[in-house]
This record gives C-alpha cells, sequence and structure tokens, in this order.
C-alpha cells in the first residue's frame, strides 16, 4: 500500500512540475475533498483545479520520510516531508505533508491534502 500510494504522490508532483496538475487532481480528488495548504486557505476540489490552471509550475522536488498509517484496507494516510524548487533563486517550500486516500471502485482517491510548513533556517 505504501508503494501504491508513494507512487500516486510522486505522480501529483511530477503533474505539478509540467503543468498538468488540474488534470492529474480533478482525477484523483474525491467530489468532496478538499486541500488544506500552506498559506491558511481550504480549496475544495473545484478551487484545486482551477487554481492550479493559473499556477505556475515547480523545477523540481523531493519527498523524504514517507509513512504510512493504515486505518483500513480501503483507507490510509501518508505522510512526509515535501521540498519543492521553483526558480533557482528561490528558496525551496518545505512542508509536513499528508494525504488521506479512500478506495472507491478499485482506485485510491484523494480525500483530503494538507501542508504545515517548515521555517527556512535563518
Amino acid at each position: 500500500m505504501l508503494d501504491e500510494l508513494l507512487d500516486l504522490e510522486l505522480q501529483g508532483w511530477r503533474s505539478l512540475c509540467d503543468s498538468t496538475g488540474a488534470d492529474f487532481y480533478g482525477r484523483i480528488m474525491t467530489r468532496d475533498g478538499v486541500m488544506v495548504l500552506a498559506h491558511g486557505q481550504i480549496f475544495d476540489r473545484q478551487t484545486v483545479i482551477d487554481s492550479l490552471n493559473e499556477a505556475p509550475p515547480w523545477r523540481t522536488f523531493d519527498i523524504a520520510d514517507a509513512r504510512l498509517i493504515e486505518l483500513s484496507d480501503n483507507h490510509a494516510i501518508l505522510v512526509y516531508t515535501g521540498r519543492a524548487y521553483r526558480e533557482e533563486h528561490e528558496p525551496a517550500f518545505t512542508a509536513l505533508m499528508s494525504s488521506v486516500y479512500t478506495r472507491h471502485e478499485g482506485d485510491w482517491r484523494l480525500a483530503l491534502y494538507q501542508q504545515t510548513p517548515i521555517p527556512t533556517p535563518r
């Protein structure tokens, strides 16, 4: 299960790098899914899609310390540290991230994604 969900997270991040995030998250999110973002806003599925159509792409990313919390055969939470970069001169966006997945009709769907920023050391 960890490998499956980690692969979905990687697909999501790749879609944010190649500007196909709106399509990817439009497909993978549940109808009532939400994202709780680092800037303090909660986006529903349609707001996520709309915002990703306008978002600048990420240049690169990495995922570290991934771990899985299995709630049942059909529900799980993936928790990890994510680091993403846009422009070379900009500092990395680093956050603790968690994604709550539910399996629906055999496919994993993202019900909740949440970011907690990790401050850049001074």
